[in-house]
């Protein structure tokens, strides 16, 4: 285990990062420009209140001195109100409440319009992710290094929102700095520079240790996402069968721990050497502070500076040391908070290798041809081994064809090959004759349905769950009735309470869980739901039994006519309705022909029809 600070980054990469702010506080003003622009106007007049009502309580205080070493001055206040003396008082006084009202006023206007910005900021960020994620390719979502750049992008969406506030503060503070320093400028200029040299030690350190911690969090993240993932699983309705059945809780929890207690035990490594430094360091400000107060209370002992000077000064000088060290770390904080938008804005850099060409040709309505695979070859990124190779056959427009072979042999690569959620490394795939790379990608996405095996299990109403394979017409009631009866998810729903609009699944309080046959149900649904020209069930039927599942593809081969199918499924007793069976072995097209066709001959097919007809016996 390395250091935490062995891939720390150095001074000039922590001072790059501020590359980050600028495109940062666009994302700010299009999220919304006019709370934006409300904000800095409130935070500037805020930012001139505290040296104008410090100035002004040093002309009270003066006044007050002046007033009350008059000779024969008045003793009551009724004398001094009827001598007209104290007009001037008066004024101060109302000026500084006036000015104190307007600071509460300001502080309260400032803290609701942060609020909506901070959240109008996570919209427009968490919209941005999730629409840029959609855009990539599958294949990023199969990488773990992308999904871990996923999930520090995913907390960035979150974790840096209060970065706003901070920059906003900044701007505040740096315009009560210029005033209040103007002021100290006037009696002696010493007095800011001292200030200034004994805080830098402090940014240095900050950042320093502002450095070290991102870089243990960014070297982490791989393990960030285990630890949560084993706390969910350890605590999840999903797992909580087999967690009790095999006794997993000791395991889980040990394992959560282990990283748990190695991310303290670097936490507090890093934490134990701030502490000692920063203390030094921040002990330098306190001693400066000190040494320009004397000189300010000399002053004021000799006569150079008034009462209100001295108050002036004094509070000056206190008010300003605190916004300086406050400003410093803040900037240093706000250097490490960029070095975290590295991860946002790398993010949204990801670029999709699928893609629509410019030229992008319109898809066939109807497809006349069909789909025609020649010499495919393909490898899922990362692996060596091919999981298709030489692969060529034809799906004819208008034609059933069920893909069978063992696990491994390539069925669902074809499928989604088909979808171009991949591209071959080798060979084509024609439609209608023409490369499927040449046409528009959202119109053959939207001409597919494919319903997986491991289908989504969405926490919505059923209603809503069977729209999803058409989702723009989720309105479309009739037709929502129409894809679940052709699915029997019709007998699913006339079961529940409240039909189509009750919410199923577990994970909210109002929802009704299904069985695994009822949920595949409505998930077949979907593909009818999209009424695409090419239709494909890629073994959603698991769950199902026997007679189930032959009446769904009976179904499925009766309601697709005329359109082009392609059902993949273990049970030989419901591929053989298909126009033609492909054989696939390890890659490869081992044999296709018709059921009847395949049990003739010798055969792959022969062998695992057999060997699972021993299995009914």
């Amino acid at each position: 285990m390395p250091p935490p600070d062995a891939t720390a980054p150095h001074f000039a990469a922590r001072w790059a990062a501020l590359k980050n702010i600028p495109p940062f506080l666009r994302m700010v003003w299009h999220a919304s420009a006019s709370l934006t622009l409300t904000m800095i106007v409130l935070r500037l007049m805020r930012a001139v209140m505290p040296v104008a009502m410090l100035w002004v309580g040093k002309l009270i205080i003066d006044q007050v001195v002046r007033l009350s070493s008059l000779p024969d001055h008045p003793v009551t206040l009724s004398g001094w109100w009827d001598s007209g003396l104290a007009t001037g008082l008066f004024w101060l006084v109302i000026a500084e409440l006036a000015l104190a009202l307007a600071q509460d006023i300001l502080g309260r206007l400032v803290s609701y319009t942060d609020s909506l910005l901070q959240e109008k900021l996570v919209i427009d960020i968490s919209i941005r992710l999730m629409d840029h994620a959609a855009g990539l390719d599958l294949a990023n979502f199969e990488d773990a290094a992308f999904q871990d750049r996923l999930d520090r992008a995913r907390r960035q969406t979150m974790g840096r929102i209060p970065l706003v506030n901070q920059i906003m503060q900044q701007m505040q503070d740096l315009v009560t700095v210029g005033s209040f320093a103007i002021g100290l400028l006037v009696y002696n200029p010493w007095l800011v520079v001292l200030l200034a040299l004994a805080l830098v030690p402090s940014l240095f350190g900050e950042m320093h240790f502002n450095a070290q911690t991102y870089a243990l969090n960014h070297r982490r993240a791989p393990d960030r996402r285990e630890r949560d993932y084993l706390r969910m699983i350890g605590a999840s309705a999903e797992t909580a069968k087999e967690v009790k059945i095999f006794g997993l809780s000791p395991f889980l929890r040990d394992r959560y721990l282990t990283l748990a207690r190695r991310f303290y035990v670097e936490n507090r490594a890093i934490q134990r050497r701030q502490l000692t430094a920063m203390a030094a360091l921040t002990g330098m400000g306190t001693l400066a502070y000190y040494g320009a107060f004397l000189w300010i209370i000399a002053n004021a002992l000799t006569g150079e500076l008034t009462l209100g000077d001295l108050t002036f000064l004094s509070g000056s000088f206190l008010r300003l040391r605190g916004l300086l060290e406050g400003l410093l770390t803040s900037f240093s904080a706000m250097a490490g908070q960029a070095m975290y938008l590295d991860d946002l804005f790398e993010f949204f850099t990801s670029v999709p290798a699928i893609a629509s060409a410019s030229d992008a040709w319109p898809i066939p309505t109807p497809i006349t041809q069909g789909f025609t695979f020649e010499k495919v070859g393909f490898r899922y990124p990362g692996r060596d081994d091919w999981a298709i190779r030489g692969m060529s056959f034809d799906l004819k427009a208008g034609e059933t064809v069920a893909l069978v072979g063992e696990n491994g042999a390539g069925k669902t690569t074809i499928v989604k090959l088909l979808a171009r959620l991949y591209d071959p490394d080798e060979g084509r795939i024609l439609l209608d004759g023409r490369d499927l790379r040449d046409y528009d990608l959202d119109e053959l996405r939207g001409t597919v349905g494919v319903i997986f095996q491991d289908f989504v299990r969405y926490a919505v109403t059923a209603s809503e769950n069977i729209a999803i394979g058409r989702i723009e017409a989720r309105d479309d009631r009739p037709r929502i009735v129409a894809a679940a009866k052709r699915s029997l998810a019709d007998q699913v729903i006339a079961q529940l309470p409240q039909g189509y609009d009750q919410m199923v699944g577990k994970r909210f309080s109002k929802g009704l869980d299904l069985s695994g046959g009822e949920w595949q149900k409505l998930a077949i649904a979907r593909a009818y739901m999209r009424d695409a020209q090419l239709l494909i069930l890629d073994e959603p039927t698991a769950a199902l039994d026997a007679r189930a599942e032959y009446e769904i593809f009976r179904r499925f081969k009766d309601l697709t006519q005329g359109r082009t199918a392609l059902l993949i499924s273990h049970r030989f007793s419901s591929v053989r309705m298909a126009d033609r069976i492909i054989v696939l072995e390890k890659g490869r097209v081992d044999s296709q022909g018709t059921h009847d066709g395949l049990l003739a001959i010798d055969g792959r097919y022969r062998e695992l029809f057999d060997l699972q007809a021993q299995g009914y016996r």
